[in-house]
C-alpha cells in the first residue's frame, strides 16, 4: 500500500508532490478501508472455518451449502442497488446502509439457536456485504488516484493477510471454547470505528454525473431479486426428490442465465473479448476457488482424517497468506507484470491446485497435501483478482464506474454461489457412497468451472471506456 504516484501543478504539468496511499491526503481513508476490507475478510475466513462445527451443533447439515450460497445469492441484489445508489448521488449512502446491514446480519447469526435462523442472519449479512464491496471500489475510484489503484487493490488483498494466518485458528479455538456464535458477534464492535475513519473523506464527495442523475434502474433491481431466489432453489432442490430433483437444477440455472444479463455488459456470459470476458472471468474463478475451499474443512474434520477445527482451518490460512503475498507482488510490478501475463499465470496455479485436491482426496493423501495445493491456489488468485479489478476500471468512466463495479462484484457472488449450489448437489447424490467420494464429486465440479475461467480468462482484457461503454447493459 505504499505505492507513489505523481501530481501535478496547474501551471506547466511540473510534478508537484509525491503522494501514497498512507500519505497525509490518503491515510485515513485507506485505513478505513483496508479495515472494513479486513473485517468482511475475518468474518468469511472464520466461517468457513467453523461451519462444520455449526452445522453439527444445530443438527444443520441439510443446510451446509445454503448457508454459503445464499449469502451470495442475496449480496447480487446488494450490488445491484449499492451501484445504482452511486451512479446517482455518490457512494455515501449505500457505504452507510451496506454497513448497518452486514452488522446486523452478524448479531443475527450470532444468537441463531436454529440452522434456520442462522441462514437467514447471513442472507441479511450478505445483502450488506455485497453493498459494501460495491461502495468500496467507487469510493477508490473517485478518491484515490488511477496510480494508486493497483496499489489500493493490493492493500485490500493485503487485509486477508492477518485474517488468514489467524482467523480459522482463531476461530476454531473460540467454538471449542467460548463457543461459535463469538466468531459472528466479536466482529461487530470493530466495523463502526473502521466505518467513521472513511466518513470524512467522503464529505463533499462527487456524485460522478454531470448534473443529471440516472434513474433507479428498478428493472435491473427486479433481475438481481430474481437471480437471487433462482440461486436459493438451486440450492434447496438438494432436498426435492423425483421430477423435481431434475426440474429445479435445470430451471434455476435457465432463469439465473436470463436474469444475470442486465447487470453485466453484453456478451459476458460468451465471453466476448475485452471487458465481458473479463467479468466472467471473475465468476469463473470465484466459483472454482470457493466451491472446492468450501469443502476442504468438511473433509479434513470428518473420516479419515478426524482434524480439529482450528487445524482444519490451517488450510485455509495458507491459502490466504499465498493470495495476500502475490498479491502484494503484482501490486510492486504493475508495468513488468502485465494484467493479461498475471492472469494467467494465475490461472495455472489454480488449475494446478484444484487437480491436486481432487487427487489427494481421491487416494486420500495426508493433510499436507492439501496445505499445499491451497497455497497454490491462494497464490493464484492473488495474481489474478487485483488485475481483473483493474482491468474493469480501466474500462469505465464516472457515468458507469457504479455499473461496471457492481457488474465485477455480481459476476464474484454469482459465481460462486451457482458453483456450490452445484458441487452441493453433486455431494448430495454422491453421500450415500462415501463422505470422501462426494467431496471428490464437487470439487470435480469445481474443476469444471475452472475450465469456463480457462477460456474467458484467455480472451480478457482492458479496453478503452469509450468502446467498453458499448458493451454495458442499458
Amino acid at each position: 500500500m505504499r505505492m507513489t504516484v505523481e501530481t501535478t501543478n496547474e501551471t506547466g504539468g511540473i510534478p508537484a508532490v509525491r503522494e501514497t496511499l498512507l500519505g497525509p491526503r490518503f491515510r485515513w481513508v485507506s485505513i478505513g478501508m483496508f479495515a472494513l476490507v479486513f473485517l468482511a475478510a475475518f468474518e468469511s475466513m472464520a466461517v468457513t472455518a467453523v461451519m462444520p462445527a455449526v452445522a453439527a451443533d444445530l443438527d444443520g447439515r441439510a443446510l451446509y451449502a445454503l448457508a454459503f450460497a445464499g449469502p451470495l445469492a442475496v449480496s447480487v441484489i446488494g450490488m445491484i442497488v449499492a451501484g445504482n445508489a452511486a451512479d446517482r448521488g455518490g457512494p455515501r449512502l449505500a457505504l452507510y446502509t451496506s454497513v448497518a446491514l452486514f452488522v446486523v446480519g452478524l448479531v443475527i447469526a450470532g444468537t441463531a439457536v436454529e440452522m434456520w435462523q442462522l441462514v437467514a442472519g447471513r442472507l441479511v449479512h450478505g445483502l450488506g456485504g455485497g453493498g459494501l464491496t460495491v461502495a468500496l471500489y467507487v469510493i477508490v475510484a473517485r478518491i484515490i488516484p488511477p496510480g494508486l489503484h493497483p496499489g489500493m487493490f493490493a492493500g485490500f488483498a493485503a487485509a486477508w493477510v492477518v485474517p488468514s494466518l489467524v482467523g480459522p485458528f482463531v476461530a476454531g479455538v473460540v467454538a471449542d471454547s467460548a463457543g461459535w456464535p463469538w466468531v459472528f458477534l466479536g466482529v461487530v464492535a470493530l466495523v463502526v470505528p473502521a466505518l467513521l475513519m472513511v466518513v470524512p473523506s467522503l464529505r463533499g464527495l462527487r456524485s460522478g454525473t454531470n448534473g443529471e442523475r440516472p434513474p433507479w434502474s428498478v428493472s435491473r433491481i427486479a433481475w438481481a431479486t430474481l437471480a437471487g431466489v433462482a440461486v436459493l432453489v438451486l440450492n434447496l432442490s438438494t432436498e426435492a426428490s423425483g421430477w423435481a430433483a431434475w426440474v429445479l437444477p435445470i430451471a434455476s440455472i435457465a432463469v439465473i442465465a436470463i436474469a444475470v444479463r442486465p447487470m453485466v455488459p453484453r456478451g459476458t456470459l460468451r465471453a466476448v473479448r475485452g471487458l465481458p470476458a473479463s467479468v466472467l472471468t471473475r465468476g469463473a474463478l470465484a466459483g472454482a476457488f470457493f466451491g472446492t475451499q468450501v469443502y476442504l474443512p468438511l473433509l479434513l474434520t470428518g473420516e479419515p482424517y478426524v482434524l480439529s477445527t482450528a487445524m482444519a482451518g490451517l488450510v485455509l490460512t495458507l491459502g490466504g497468506v499465498a493470495w495476500a503475498i502475490a498479491s502484494q507482488v503484482q501490486g510492486r510490478n504493475p508495468v513488468r507484470l502485465s494484467n493479461e501475463r498475471a492472469l494467467r499465470i494465475g490461472l495455472v496455479l489454480l488449475g494446478a491446485a484444484i487437480t491436486m485436491s481432487l487427487v489427494a482426496t481421491l487416494l486420500q493423501l495426508p493433510p499436507f497435501a492439501f496445505m499445499l495445493a491451497w497455497t497454490l491456489a491462494g497464490g493464484g488468485m492473488g495474481l489474478m483478482y487485483p488485475r481483473t479489478t483493474v482491468m474493469g476500471l480501466q474500462s469505465s468512466t464516472d457515468e458507469n464506474q457504479g455499473f461496471i463495479s457492481s457488474a465485477m462484484t455480481v459476476s464474484d457472488a454469482l459465481g460462486a454461489a451457482v458453483a456450490i449450489a452445484l458441487t452441493a448437489i453433486v455431494y448430495a447424490v454422491l453421500l450415500p457412497s462415501g463422505s470422501v467420494v462426494a467431496v471428490a464429486g464437487a470439487i470435480a465440479v469445481a474443476l469444471g468451472v475452472w475450465a469456463v475461467a480457462l477460456f474467458a480468462g484467455l480472451r480478457a482484457h482492458a479496453e478503452p471506456p469509450a468502446r467498453a461503454a458499448t458493451t454495458v447493459a442499458a
